[in-house]
């Protein structure tokens, strides 16, 4: 896995089930430490973007997170120790955040107790009320806030996954960004299915991935996953483009999204006008909007495909050599992509594939499933 793809933790917030991403594994121990042995990088990632010290240590009966603060007090996060309960690594049934400190002038305090009998009993195991608890003490400590958010490539490629898996984007007051899983799908077999897609879609793209066992169908067989998904293939045309030397080139490339029939934009325009037929056969009037607006945007990009193609038939009329590009480059261009664009785009590895190989060497923190190949289709089922 490179060492800047961050941790996503797959868990269940209340009535929701979430997908979480934070920090890169590069910020965070290693394979061999407790703390990715024990389930803890969901909490050790953040408050090590706040630039705390952290380490997992073993207590009376389980391991706990101890992070030093600038005060030259400490947190201890603790899942319960006396007595200790059965539960998997790092998603326990309920959290205790102490802080203390033995020099004077000393501190004791009780941040988050969310224990049978604490204040904050009800909120039980769940992580984000936990590490929001944390978060707002260390602000009122003045510990340094973590960087804002940073939109990383590996972020997007996240992003890619979740969405292909089922997950729907959403966005939490402060701006955090986070996925979910539908609101209506509320039957807990097709949460455990589409969670479990998403696990392996994860894993075989080589993230680091944190889920709760008891959200995984575990004797589900591996889903299919297809070498490429088609945006890899579609964006193997840029980078052929990016490559191209002639004019000539260059419209090969460009004509596979402009072709009329059975072009890329004629395909993408097609699939709108049938999604919104299919959207207004559920019959109430927002459904009808929704269809009415599909159609919309659907012929606004009918009519830039007919723009597209004309621009390309200018293009193809020049007929020149590009004057940034040397000949050698072009030499070089002709050895090595003999095949057609159509070919080449359709044949070529994706850019994933290296992480996907090593995928299935790679442990998943708090659940264990057998990492398929490759990345699963989008399409739903199996």
């Amino acid at each position: 896995m490179p060492p800047d793809q961050p941790l996503v933790t797959l868990q269940r917030e209340g009535a929701r089930i979430t997908a979480r991403t934070s920090g890169p594994v590069a910020s965070r121990a290693p394979d061999s430490d407790p703390e990715h042995e024990r389930g803890y990088g969901h909490l050790t990632s953040p408050l090590r973007q706040r630039g705390l010290v952290c380490t997992v240590e073993y207590g009376l009966s389980d391991y706990f997170v101890h992070a030093s603060l600038p005060d030259g007090s400490n947190v201890i996060i603790s899942p319960p120790q006396e007595p200790s309960s059965e539960h998997p690594p790092g998603y326990p049934e309920s959290w205790l955040v102490t802080r203390h400190r033995s020099a004077e002038p000393a501190v004791y305090e009780v941040i988050y107790d969310s224990e049978p009998d604490g204040p904050h009993a009800r909120h039980g195991g769940d992580v984000t009320r936990l590490m929001a608890a944390v978060d707002s003490r260390l602000d009122q400590l003045g510990v340094p806030p973590r960087p804002g958010p940073k939109r990383f490539a590996h972020d997007i490629a996240t992003d890619a996954v979740l969405h292909r898996a089922g997950f729907v984007p959403a966005v939490e007051f402060g701006g955090g960004h986070y996925h979910r899983l539908p609101s209506a799908m509320t039957d807990p077999d097709e949460q455990r299915l589409v969670v479990t897609r998403a696990f392996d879609m994860l894993r075989a793209d080589g993230f680091d991935v944190s889920c709760d066992p008891d959200l995984l169908e575990h004797d589900a067989p591996p889903f299919l996953i297809p070498e490429t998904s088609l945006g890899d293939r579609l964006g193997f045309l840029a980078k052929h483009i990016k490559a191209s030397t002639h004019t000539r080139d260059m419209v090969a490339n460009l004509s596979e999204v402009t072709a009329p029939g059975d072009g890329v934009l004629h395909q993408v325009v097609e699939i709108l006008d049938t999604t919104a037929e299919w959207w207004e056969g559920f019959g109430e009037p927002a459904d009808h909007r929704y269809a009415q607006r599909l159609r919309s945007i659907a012929e606004s990009l009918d009519s830039y495909a007919i723009e597209l193609r004309a621009i390309r038939g200018d293009l193809a009329d020049r007929h020149a050599v590009h004057p940034g590009k040397a000949r050698s480059r072009t030499n070089q261009v002709a050895a090595s992509t003999p095949a057609p664009p159509r070919v080449r785009a359709a044949l070529a590895p994706s850019p994933t594939a290296a992480q996907r190989r090593a995928a299935s060497a790679l442990p998943a923190t708090a659940a264990v499933r057998p990492a398929p190949s490759a990345r699963p289709s989008s399409a739903p089922g199996r």
